[in-house]
């Protein structure tokens, strides 16, 4: 279904590159933050995140509300984002694939 899902930022390996690693669920991968450049992402900020770009940060209440949401469509929805996230990857800028 491909919809976008919050993740928590839990690492900024460089923070003159646009990415982040992000986590959802336990699974964790790095994503491009290409459109938050001006955002100023710390680690523990929240963002929307959609085929693995940073759309917009949200706040951890509106985070835990639209996961909240994902996962009362059911557990298939859910197992399904959780995969495609899992499965996604963005160069890390610095040779390696995350």
């Amino acid at each position: 279904m491909c919809l976008g899902v919050p993740a928590e930022v839990v690492e900024i390996p460089d923070p003159e590159q646009p990415r982040a690693r992000v986590a959802i669920s336990g699974v964790e991968r790095m994503i491009a933050t290409d459109l938050l450049v001006d955002e100023g992402l710390a680690v523990g900020d929240w963002v929307l995140v959609h085929v693995g770009f940073a759309l917009s940060r949200i706040d951890a209440d509106e985070a835990r509300i639209t996961l909240d949401q994902i996962k009362k469509l059911g557990g298939d929805v859910w197992s399904s984002e959780v995969e495609s996230f899992a499965s996604s990857a963005i160069d890390g800028g610095m040779g390696e694939r995350a």
